[in-house]
């Protein structure tokens, strides 16, 4: 089992992510009783969870989706901390210290991840 690092940090996320959707779609497809919306979660989350996987494997294709996915989760924080009104109404006065430091942690994380797998080096 590969160890929660700065090298799979990104990889173990995009599985936590996978791991949602599978209890998101069983949630809708038992609970919920709707067929085509878990039939999308279902597709998304094969996709997450594949990344995920190859990622593990250290698969050059599935690092750089898997870094690119994580810079847009990161700009979409941070834009977020400027325009977000439902995630302010929610979160109240706490909005700014969570949106910055979940902003933070992700950007640190898929710094990490693209350093200590060598996606953008030169040799």
């Amino acid at each position: 089992m590969k160890k929660i690092s700065g090298k799979y940090g990104v990889d173990w996320l995009m599985a936590t992510f996978a791991l949602i959707g599978m209890l998101a779609v069983l949630q809708t497809f038992i609970i919920g009783k709707h067929f085509i919306i878990p039939t999308l979660l279902l597709v998304i989350t094969i996709v997450l969870g594949n990344l995920a996987w190859y990622g593990f494997k250290q698969l050059k294709w599935a690092q750089y989706v898997n870094f690119w996915c994580i810079s847009i989760l990161t700009s979409h924080c941070f834009f977020a901390l400027f325009w977000a009104k439902k995630y302010r109404e929610l979160l109240g006065s706490l909005f700014e210290p969570v949106a910055i430091v979940v902003t933070i942690l992700l950007f640190l994380l898929s710094w990490f991840y693209a350093r200590n797998n060598q996606l953008f080096s030169k040799t």
